[in-house]
């Protein structure tokens, strides 16, 4: 589903840096964001290393699997695709970052990341005249695609969860519309369209999809998914990551063929590379008003689904369903009497106490105290949430709504105390004492 096409300059050259694509990329690139997906979580919840950290890391650890990439000089599928699950799992925590630390709608993020996306392909384009991959042999352009495979891999990661928060799907029915984008890109590029916009639109497309067979995979069977877990999810495709690297490793299937013409080529000016043979112009024309139709008919049905009574199932967080749809917002008093009514009496003093808490230190001054405690809070409402939520979704979501804005005050690079303490007596207010 690519192309190439020339280009001059005077940047190095070397042997491709990129597998062929043939099948295999695509299997192992999905199961690359499976992994992304899930062993994301089981460090960031399971391990209890936080969200910021676990991003903090695999910022590091992507900037030196990065750096021994680009200094090889030739396409190595171990190295290569050890680089893309980490820009996986790196990519998918920007989006959360932003959608669970900082608060940004779903919809927000994943028109900033789009936007992002096509900068980087308007400078990419600017500079080397291609957006193919066919032949990624110079610093400059593998460069530009990198940046660009991670922007992908955080734009399908806030798609993806748009999409469960608009519609309510479950962690199985989510996998079909991706999986159906994907088939019918495929027979569009059979078709005629264009080969480098169906390439990036199917690697956006398998982001979404590799995400949500991984929280079906996953998931307790009481949320719709397999109830294998996180950890056993992520060791079972990283498996079969590295069965599939090392048969390509043996045989080579993913690799062009290096003749002596190409060794010698890695320090001469570029040749044109073999293309296929292009579809003729009305075909071309009727594949992308073909694919226009599609995206029209797509965001209808979300707009559809978005309609309709629901819950929001954020499988890609593994998060209890939210009320999104089918009554009007509760005010506060109407939340306090619902907590009051139907949640737990000690989970909701245990939630109360550790606000007390924190409110207490930010009144002494114990900023790094009153940011511990918050990691505390957090961790005791993602605790409780799926028994609270089943209690009352619509009282669960108000609470939720109040303990973001306290989460954001209190671990803010430069917390206002008037902010923090405003936060914190709003989340009381709603919550009873016992």
């Amino acid at each position: 589903m690519e192309v190439s096409a020339s280009t001059t300059g005077t940047a190095r050259h070397m042997l491709s840096k990129v597998p062929e694509i043939v099948i295999w990329f695509w299997v192992i690139k999905i199961l690359c964001t499976t992994v992304g997906e899930t062993f994301a979580d089981w460090i960031n919840t399971e391990l209890g290393v936080g969200l910021v950290m676990t991003a903090v890391i695999f910022t590091v650890v992507m900037a030196g699997v990065l750096l021994i990439q680009m200094r090889l000089p030739r396409y190595m599928p171990f190295q290569y695709w050890l680089t893309v699950v980490v820009l996986s799992i790196t990519g998918t925590l920007y989006t959360d970052i932003l959608t669970d630390q900082m608060g940004v709608p779903l919809g927000l993020s994943s028109a900033v990341f789009a936007i992002a996306l096509a900068v980087v392909f308007s400078i990419w384009y600017s500079r080397e005249r291609t957006l193919s991959i066919h032949h990624i042999h110079t610093t400059p352009r593998e460069a530009f695609y990198w940046l660009a495979v991670l922007v992908t891999f955080a734009l399908g990661t806030a798609l993806g969860d748009w999409t469960l928060e608009l519609t309510g799907w479950g962690p199985g029915p989510s996998i079909l519309l991706p999986a159906a984008l994907l088939a019918i890109v495929t027979l569009l590029w059979r078709f005629g369209l264009n080969s480098v916009l169906a390439f990036w639109i199917a690697y956006i497309l398998t982001r979404p999809l590799g995400a949500n067979l991984g929280d079906y995979l996953g998931l307790p069977q009481d949320q719709g998914g397999l109830g294998l877990g996180t950890l056993v999810t992520s060791f079972v495709f990283l498996g079969a990551i590295l069965a599939i690297v090392v048969y390509l490793t043996i045989t080579k299937a993913d690799k062009e063929r290096e003749t002596d013409a190409d060794l010698r080529e890695v320090a001469a000016p570029e040749r044109p590379a073999p293309v296929r043979a292009p579809a003729p112009v009305a075909r071309r024309r009727m594949a992308l008003g073909m694919l226009g139709v599609v995206a029209l008919a797509t965001f209808s049905l979300l707009a559809y689904t978005s309609s309709l009574p629901h819950q929001s199932a954020l499988a890609d967080e593994g998060a209890a369903p939210t009320c999104t749809a089918g009554s009007a917002p509760l005010t506060q008093d109407e939340a306090r009497a619902a907590v009051l009514a139907h949640f737990p009496t000690d989970q909701v003093s245990g939630i109360r106490s550790i606000t007390l808490d924190t409110l207490a230190l930010v009144q002494q001054g114990d900023q790094t105290g009153a940011a511990a405690q918050a990691t505390e809070l957090e961790t005791a409402w993602d605790d409780d949430q799926q028994a609270l939520n089943s209690a009352d979704c619509h009282a669960w979501s108000f609470v939720d709504q109040q303990i973001d804005p306290v989460l954001r005050a209190v671990r803010a690079a430069k917390p206002d105390p008037s902010q923090e303490v405003q936060a914190l007596n709003e989340l009381l207010a709603t919550l009873p004492a016992a």
